[in-house]
């Protein structure tokens, strides 16, 4: 399919990006920021992002005396005023089809050119099992961009923008590719509730979950009794956590959430020696009317475990927590996604950050320990059959888990710096990119970015990332909906998307036309998981 020419390359440079002037014959209002062109040079063919537009003019007299009516207008355009493009170039394909780099420019008065329908299936691929139709380009609206979802789950990645972008939406879209793939599992920590069982768009349009568009294949947790009665959901399974099973490591990850004094981690260990893995128990159990002048319990300043007493009680507000040990239903939950499952686990009402942190850790922090463990055997043995099942742990709020004071201290933050080998990578979802630590943000393989509009948090979103002045401009100039800017490891190049609807045609694309399954599934898990009914599902 023959190009359309748009304009011809006059100067620039690699680091600053090319100037090219727009044909006079080209309205500027057909071009925008984000656009994908390609300059087509001698030897191969420059794929290019418009960067910027700016108006120009031979000489400032013209402004003097500006020309009235449309054929004045017609006139003076391109022979005494001209459109300017910043064009960032971003991969090379030479004549034989060889993909590099860039690291080379085109001649002088090249010609800059329109994508094609082509261009997109040549560089981004065509949707297959792997390649996953995540939107179309702003210019070529039934024209698929498409992502490597091998690449994608091999590596941590990130969806950002600021509140009402749809990065839930997006999150959704992701996730469904990567479920029907196969080619990994998911673990949703569903903090809103908005994955697992049909929600509503802003709009209130109800939109279907996960679990009415994979059935079976996707298991549902709850942290929440009440809540899924009350919203018609019948979850797989609840989930409930013992006082016995909290360590002082997960308390003290809680240090901001629950404000705890400096001298509460030393306070808490001498506890935890006295009495074990009782020790929360024990703690609140505890009745300092009965110390008489006793200033010492258990090896602590008595003022020091009232003190954390004071902070445990908000323990004690979540139904979820439970006297003694209650790990089967997390053991379980680790059971279904090495058995290839996706789960979500959703939190009910349960939506306050102490209740997030603590389950996402602890849940996490499991999961770690047994991918480590089975990693390790794979690799001693390269035995396929050890192969862990390759797993994306999805995290909303995500800066909470990976702000640099506690980052390094989250089991979040070690998977993002090193889990991959373990065959364990995150997708975190965020508003505010800016609070994640620097480290972890480098880390990032492949990142969906809606519209950000705070300076520091586009600069986050660009950590790590060659040519980030240019790509600026684009993040900036999104639509506040239905638009995205991906970049990284699973895309050849950056490219801004207008992002498929989740709609009736998509659940229809989805489930290869199979009307899905209905939110009241019958077949739910017993709630003492015998292992023999699992293994007939």
């Amino acid at each position: 399919m023959k190009r359309q020419a748009l304009g011809v390359v006059l100067d620039g440079s690699l680091s600053e990006g090319l100037n090219v002037r727009l044909n006079g014959e080209v309205s500027p209002e057909e071009i925008r920021v984000g656009s994908f062109v390609v300059i087509e040079g001698m030897k191969s063919d420059y794929f290019s992002i418009v960067t910027d537009i700016t108006l120009g003019k031979v000489s400032d007299d013209v402004l003097l005396l500006p020309p009235e009516g449309e054929l004045a207008k017609r006139v003076t355009a391109g022979a005494l005023t001209f459109v300017m493009l910043k064009v960032a170039p971003l991969l090379s394909v030479g004549k034989n089809g060889e993909k590099k780099p860039v690291k080379s420019l085109p001649l002088h008065f090249a010609t800059l050119a329109a994508a094609t329908a082509e261009d997109f299936a040549n560089v981004f691929g065509a949707e297959d099992a792997s390649h996953f139709n995540i939107g179309s380009p702003l210019e070529l609206t039934d024209t698929p961009v498409c992502l490597d979802l091998k690449a994608f789950v091999e590596r941590s990645n990130g969806v950002f923008g600021k509140s009402g972008t749809g990065k839930s939406f997006l999150t959704r879209l992701l996730l469904a590719g990567v479920i029907k793939s196969n080619l990994a599992s998911v673990l949703v920590f569903d903090l809103h509730n908005e994955y697992g069982w049909s929600s509503h768009s802003e709009g209130h349009a109800e939109v279907k979950g996960l679990r009415q568009l994979f059935g079976q294949k996707l298991r549902i947790f709850s942290l929440d009794m009440e809540s899924s009665k009350d919203r018609g959901v019948e979850p797989d399974a609840y989930v409930e956590i013992g006082f016995e099973d909290i360590t002082t490591e997960d308390i003290l990850l809680l240090a901001d959430e629950l404000n705890l004094p400096q001298a509460a981690g030393e306070t808490a260990a001498l506890l935890q020696r006295k009495y074990g893995k009782g020790w929360i128990q024990a703690l609140l159990d505890w009745d300092p009317a009965t110390m008489g002048d006793q200033a010492v319990f258990a090896g602590a300043d008595v003022r020091s475990v009232a003190a954390l007493q004071r902070k445990l009680l908000r323990l004690t507000h979540l139904s979820f927590i439970k006297p003694g040990s209650t790990l089967k239903s997390i053991e379980e939950l680790v059971e279904q996604i090495k058995q290839g499952k996706s789960v979500v686990l959703e939190f009910g009402r349960h939506r306050s950050t102490l209740a997030y942190l603590l389950v996402a850790n602890m849940v996490s922090q499991r999961i770690y320990d047994r991918w480590v463990g089975m990693a390790e055997r794979y690799m001693a043995t390269k035995d396929a059959g050890e192969r862990p099942r390759q797993l994306m742990l999805v995290i909303e709020e995500a800066h909470n888990f990976l702000k640099p004071q506690v980052a390094r201290q989250t089991i979040f933050g070690q998977i993002a710096r090193e889990l991959r080998k373990y065959f364990v990578t995150l997708l975190v979802v965020d508003q505010r990119p800016s609070e994640i630590d620097r480290e972890v943000l480098s880390q990032i393989g492949t990142r969906v970015t809606a519209l950000l509009n705070d300076e520091e948090d586009i600069e986050a979103v660009f950590t790590g990332v060659a040519g980030r002045s240019l790509l600026r401009t684009v993040l900036s100039t999104l639509d506040s909906k239905q638009q995205a800017l991906l970049l990284g490891h699973a895309l050849p190049l950056p490219v801004v998307i207008q992002t498929r609807p989740y709609d009736a045609l998509f659940y229809k694309e989805i489930t290869g036309g199979a009307s899905g399954v209905l939110a009241k599934d019958s077949s739910t898990l017993s709630a003492l998981f015998p292992s023999d009914a699992l293994q007939n599902q």
